[in-house]
């Protein structure tokens, strides 16, 4: 698959599939929430989650937060510091909060938004902040696992929420590695888990019995909020995501609690 990145306001480009490459991830497994299902299904899962729940999708987050992750965000622009001239590359990046944010602290830096699902990314496309940066700014549909650049295309790797959707998070850094100049940095922004039994018992109840009710009431969607409660718990805990982001070849990694552990900041270089 290719993408005109090139282009200010570029069409969507489809994935090809090849399918050579299904047949070759057939026989695995993975979770999606708490069930475990074919590595090939589970893209499609995914995505049938975020298109249902695109358009209340910012809402929501809100909602479930109490515009908490917007604090978060902010905490990661301040890590990332962005600067003028630098090509970002927003992986998962469903509505563009974070490549906003990326371009407003740096006006003459230029931005690429790919996702999965189409609908987030017209849910992002009638933003506001889209149609004021459209000369910097980009939209591309496409897969975390097989990105449609060329090497060393990037000087920043941003991924916020999206990593534990991912079917192989570990092929999603390789990518990232790739795609990135020596001397880029990736950052993630991923839920996480606290260091405390006792506040994440707390933080569990809340979530299993008020988000996916919250979902229900606000976005006409339970069972989508339920899956999003439970990626969080079979996401691996700060420590062992570090490895994992070693592992693909980044030095420099470092991690930072939000809110106790609720969610974390994980950054590395590609030295």
């Amino acid at each position: 698959m290719r993408a005109d990145c090139n282009h200010p306001g570029a069409a969507y480009k489809k994935e090809e599939f090849f399918p050579e490459r299904q047949a070759q991830m057939s026989e695995k497994t993975t979770h999606f929430g708490n069930r475990e299902v074919a590595e090939d299904e589970k893209a499609g899962l995914v995505h049938g989650v975020f298109s249902s729940v695109a358009s209340r999708y910012d809402l929501m987050n809100d909602v479930m937060s109490v515009g908490i992750h917007r604090l978060w965000k902010d905490a990661m622009m301040d890590w990332l510091a962005p600067r003028g001239g630098q090509r970002l590359l927003d992986v998962a990046g469903g509505t563009g909060d974070i490549a906003f944010r990326f371009l407003r602290r740096a006006p003459s830096a230029s931005a690429v938004v790919l996702d999965l699902t189409e609908d987030m990314l017209a849910e992002g496309r009638k933003r506001a902040e889209a149609e004021a940066m459209s000369d910097r700014l980009d939209w591309s549909v496409g897969d975390a696992m097989a990105l449609p650049f060329e090497n060393a295309s990037f000087d920043r790797y941003t991924i916020s929420f999206g990593i534990r959707n991912v079917t192989r998070p570990e092929d999603a850094l390789t990518e990232a590695y790739r795609v990135l100049k020596p001397g880029g940095r990736i950052m993630v922004l991923e839920f996480s888990q606290l260091p405390n039994q006792g506040l994440q018992w707390a933080y569990d109840q809340y979530s299993y019995n008020v988000i996916p009710a919250m979902g229900q009431a606000i976005a006409g969607d339970r069972d989508s909020y339920q899956y999003l409660v439970e990626s969080i718990r079979k996401f691996p805990d700060q420590g062992r995501f570090a490895d994992m982001i070693r592992a693909a070849g980044f030095d420099q990694v470092k991690y930072r609690n939000l809110s106790m552990g609720i969610a974390a900041l994980h950054s590395g270089w590609k030295l």
